[in-house]
């Protein structure tokens, strides 16, 4: 499990940043009618933010693996 943990670091954390922002948007601006497909809903809209969070370290993730590489030529 550690690891597991030690390799996918950057992919939990950046899960759990977009999932608190994915939860604020929704309690800040939010979609009071309804007809959001995604902000309507407490649940999509973390699940959501967790994923784009992911995502988006998981690029930082790649720059550094590749900048490594570099350095080592």
């Amino acid at each position: 499990m550690k690891k597991w943990f030690d390799k996918s670091k950057l992919y939990v954390i950046g899960a759990a940043i977009g999932a608190v922002g994915g939860f604020l948007y929704w309690n800040f601006v939010g979609c009071t009618s309804g007809s959001c497909a995604i902000t309507s809903n407490p649940i999509r809209s973390t699940l959501y933010g967790a994923l784009m969070g992911s995502l988006l370290l998981s690029l930082l993730k790649t720059s550094v693996k590749n900048n490594n590489q570099q350095n080592d030529i």
